[in-house]
């Protein structure tokens, strides 16, 4: 199966009606029954972090896409930690093992 990645939160810090700071938290799922695993990745981004990267320039709120919103989130981290959550929480189908000795029967 796939994994389903959605935006579930996204809270903007205003200043002066501009958005200085994101919070955000995105669900992630995979799997289905036995197999079904979710997590919940959640980030602060500031407009300019505290090393002086512009990570945005500042906006009002409602000019903002969703594209640009999921754009600003650390989606290649939180893939990374949610594949070696899945993985260590579902573990991988066991597959048969062939058995080239066996004989057919006469």
């Amino acid at each position: 199966m796939a994994v389903t990645k959605t935006l579930t939160g996204a809270v903007p810090y205003n200043l002066d009606n501009k958005v200085q700071q994101w919070d955000f938290t995105m669900k992630y799922e995979e799997g289905a029954d036995a197999t079904y695993y979710t997590s919940n990745m959640h980030t602060s981004i500031p407009a300019t972090d505290s090393e002086g990267n512009v990570n945005f320039t500042p906006k009002a709120e409602g000019l903002w896409t969703l594209a640009q919103l999921i754009a600003l989130c650390p989606i290649s981290r939180w893939d990374n930690v949610f594949d070696s959550q899945y993985a260590s929480m579902v573990p991988p189908p066991v597959n048969p093992v062939p058995d080239p000795e066996y004989v057919i029967p006469s």
